[in-house]
């Protein structure tokens, strides 16, 4: 499908210099015909009225009704400034704009009018225009009631096209738009100058996100991101949120998901001169029948990328000239000062540790001796200097591999070679830590997986959606043994082994596998054929597990080693259990009851003799 072009009647992206050149259907200026043409055109579209309306649905991602439309502009049919963008180019060039715009809005109201929709319109108005004092607006609202248009049925979409407002006075002609009963909506969230305070100044009833961050929301866990705290910040302000740009059910599956209330955009609708008062019936069934999507994997995005902007702090640096008992001065009268960086010119030089001064200090006339001169003869020549941008486990890595002592002495932080702080060895360990802790929560090291927090929030997802899937648990029998004779990286072959044919077998945009730790796996199945991919993973299991074996070992098809009591057992070759819980809308209240399920129908199918299924069929009020 292609990309939804730009579709404003408003000149969002062309104002937003004063030097852009004349854009005429992404011509360049100097191609364009004569200005003169150019200029009796636009009078010629200004006299004889030569503008469109089209509309392009909003629709309500809950149930899939359209809500209300967003009016568009068109000049004529077949000239260069049929597109809005070259058609508000040409005006701002000519010093008309004002007068296309006024126009613009009235054709779109005339047009909506002449439908007698009972739907919301969406009317594209730059917050220049909202807040002229020349009559112009005056005259749209009369224009509004003599066409037989409810004010309560219009919502005023800013369209943000200027680096700077004048806030209080756009502050106050939204107030007074709101007394005659519209509403006001933000429009491109994300993508204009100073759209989030425009959000916090405003506080719109509707908050527009721009397309970027719709495109590829799917696949890119920055964006979900972005989108995720959008959502947030506008069920605290009780801003309704509408998502443009959704071209694949993909997208609407996320931004569904996600809880944003309204969507626009090719998946659903071109604009077009009729509105569209409802979706087709093939959409709104494809809609309905639309799964819950895999969230892309946000785990390591945000930890992975950690750099020392949290690790460091500024410590006032010393002179070179400094002398030795101004710096002790100051260790002494900050016992929680356990280094000071030595900087000229702003550039670090040299590092003094409290360990080293005190320790010189403390011996037999040093201080008479050395007390009054330059603190470079307690200095560390060669600290270590990292720029701000390192990651901290390259860090991490850097100090291992150096002299102890940079370990308990700290670093210093530069940016472009400029000082900037100090940090601490303890704080690198308490952050390298953190991170572990953070990571092993949200992804399996082992198998890149993800772990318990995003299991957890993606079984919770799909019973708030009231989807049917199955729920299942994988359990590797007789690893630990072989784990024990073999050695953990041979274990840890065999359970990487397992994730990559979990991962291999299912339809990744739906079904979701995650590791909950060592041999344990739990995979939450939409596909309708899961049981027959359980089955090729069990027989792939079953072919490849006697390769993780020696000669000897495969030649019996198993292995023989003692066990807690120190008698000799024999373990078989490794197998795979699955635990299967088909889960039903109104089944389970939560993710803690269907692990328990899980838990139960695994234990049930380890009591099954080498790889195997077994599937609960009772439902938790049947359960003993």
């Amino acid at each position: 499908m292609q990309n939804q072009q730009t579709e404003r009647s408003t000149l969002k992206n062309s104002t937003k210099s004063q030097n852009w050149g004349l854009q005429l259907d992404m011509m360049p200026f100097h191609e364009f015909p004569a200005h003169d043409q150019v200029l009796g055109h636009l009078n010629e579209i200004i006299d004889k009225r030569e503008l469109s309306a089209v509309f392009q649905p909003i629709v309500n991602l809950n149930d899939a009704s359209v809500v209300g439309h967003e009016g568009f502009i068109r000049g004529p049919q077949d000239s260069v400034l049929h597109m809005p963008l070259a058609l508000f180019d040409a005006s701002r060039q000519y010093g008309i704009l004002p007068v296309i715009e006024h126009l613009s809005r009235q054709v779109v109201l005339e047009t909506f009018a002449g439908v007698d929709s009972p739907l919301k319109l969406f009317l594209n108005v730059s917050p220049e225009s909202l807040t002229q004092s020349d009559g112009q607006t005056t005259a749209t609202l009369s224009y509004i009631r003599r066409i037989g248009l409810n004010p309560r049925n219009i919502i005023i979409e800013l369209t943000e096209s200027s680096p700077s407002f004048d806030y209080n006075l756009l502050r106050n002609a939204t107030e007074h738009y709101r007394g005659m009963g519209f509403e006001i909506a933000m429009d491109d969230l994300g993508e204009g100058f100073s759209s989030l305070r425009l959000w916090s100044e405003l506080h719109p009833d509707y908050v527009k996100i721009d397309k970027h961050f719709i495109q590829n929301i799917d696949k890119d866990p920055v964006k979900l991101e972005f989108v995720r705290s959008i959502q947030q910040i506008a069920q605290s302000s009780g801003a309704k949120v509408i998502a443009e740009g959704i071209e694949t059910e993909a997208q609407y599956s996320i931004i569904k998901d996600l809880k944003i209330a309204y969507g626009q955009g090719y998946f659903f609708a071109k604009p077009s001169p009729m509105p569209d008062f409802a979706l087709s019936d093939q959409l709104r069934e494809m809609i309905r029948k639309s799964r819950v999507r895999v969230f892309p994997n946000t785990a390591p995005f945000s930890r992975t990328k950690n750099n020392l902007n949290r690790l460091h702090e500024y410590i006032e640096p010393v002179a070179p000239d400094t002398s030795n008992d101004e710096v002790y001065t100051m260790f002494e009268g900050n016992p929680n000062l356990y280094s000071i960086p030595v900087v000229k010119a702003g550039v670090p030089v040299g590092l003094i540790s409290r360990y080293s001064m005190i320790d010189g200090f403390a011996r037999l006339y040093r201080r008479e001796l050395y007390g009054r001169k330059s603190c470079d003869y307690f200095m560390d020549r060669q600290p270590l200097i990292v720029e701000n941008e390192m990651r901290l486990h390259a860090l991490s890595d850097l100090i291992t591999n150096m002299e102890p002592h940079h370990l308990s002495n700290g670093f210093i932080v530069t940016d472009a070679g400029k000082y900037i702080g100090v940090g601490s060895g303890h704080a690198l360990l308490r952050e390298i830590t953190r991170m572990q802790i953070d990571a092993a929560r949200y992804s399996n090291p082992l198998t890149m997986l993800p772990g318990n927090v995003p299991i957890n929030e993606h079984i919770d997802r799909l019973i708030e959606a009231g989807t049917n899937f199955i729920a299942c648990y994988f359990d590797l029998d007789h690893f630990k043994p072989f784990n024990d004779v073999y050695g953990f990286r041979r274990g840890d072959e065999v359970i990487q082994l397992t994730g990559k044919l979990l991962s291999e077998e299912v339809d990744k945009d739906i079904d979701f596998v995650g590791h909950v730790g060592g041999d344990d796996f739990i995979v939450l199945f939409q596909s309708k054929d899961w049981q027959a991919r359980c089955n090729r993973v069990l027989e792939r299991i079953r072919e490849a597990i006697p390769h993780f074996y020696d000669a000897k070992d495969q030649a019996q098809a198993g292995i023989e080693t003692e066990d807690r009591l120190n008698n000799r057992v024999f373990y078989p070759y490794i197998s795979l259990s699955v635990g299967a819980v088909k889960v039903l809308p109104l089944m389970y209240g939560s993710h803690h009851e269907i692990s328990a399920a899980m838990v139960s129908a695994k234990k049930q199918a380890k009591l099954i003799a080498g790889n195997s299924i077994f599937i609960e069929r009772r439902t938790p009020s049947s359960s003993p």
